[in-house]
């Protein structure tokens, strides 16, 4: 299991939610943590790994000695959104890039934890956003994509190279086809989704 970065199409893939849980799921949430902790990052979604899961980690402060912050989000929904906050982010799939976007500063969110526990709740600050932008990674959509109009043509050289980079890659057979990319993903749907 690795990171995928831009423009790889897991990233915009739209996640399904999980129907079952079980010791495989586990396996790779735990890697998911350890896959997150070495790249120095504070969340990662499951198809920034290719899998397309409705499932997240996070950990706000990044530190694997903080076990109590671990957190699991499997099929989690965004309900009511309170105010707004614009701050710097970056993405583990588009490393080195950072750029301010606004989020709502404060959110309910409801889901699950590996154990089936529900959670509903009101989160904020940045706890708040890394559940947003990590939402936002499951329903295929990148932090570049909510940009301001002139983030966005900062954000486009970039891209850019990011493209250039995967393109090279996949001319040398480095990265699959986008076809054996949809297949790996809908076979991983049919066993957990």
């Amino acid at each position: 299991m690795r990171i995928v970065e831009y423009p790889h199409p897991a990233l915009r893939h739209v996640s399904k939610s999980i129907k079952r849980v079980d010791g495989e799921l586990r396996d790779i949430v735990r890697e998911m943590f350890e896959i997150m902790y070495e790249a120095k990052g504070v969340g990662l979604a499951a198809n920034q790994v290719e899998l397309p899961l409705r499932l997240f980690v996070c950990n706000v402060e990044s530190d694997p000695a903080a076990k109590d912050l671990e957190q699991v989000f499997i099929n989690p929904v965004i309900g009511e959104r309170k105010g707004t906050a614009e701050a710097e982010e970056g993405c583990l799939s588009i490393p080195g890039f950072y750029a301010p976007v606004k989020r709502a500063e404060r959110i309910n969110v409801t889901a699950y934890n590996l154990s089936g526990q529900k959670f509903d709740g009101e989160i904020d600050d940045l706890y708040a956003r890394v559940v947003q932008h990590e939402t936002d990674h499951l329903d295929g959509i990148l932090f570049t994509d909510r940009l301001s109009t002139t983030g966005t043509m900062e954000a486009r050289e970039v891209l850019e190279e990011f493209e250039y980079k995967f393109q090279s890659a996949r001319e040398r057979n480095e990265i699959s086809s986008d076809e054996a990319i949809k297949r790996r993903l809908a076979e991983f749907e049919a066993k957990y989704c």
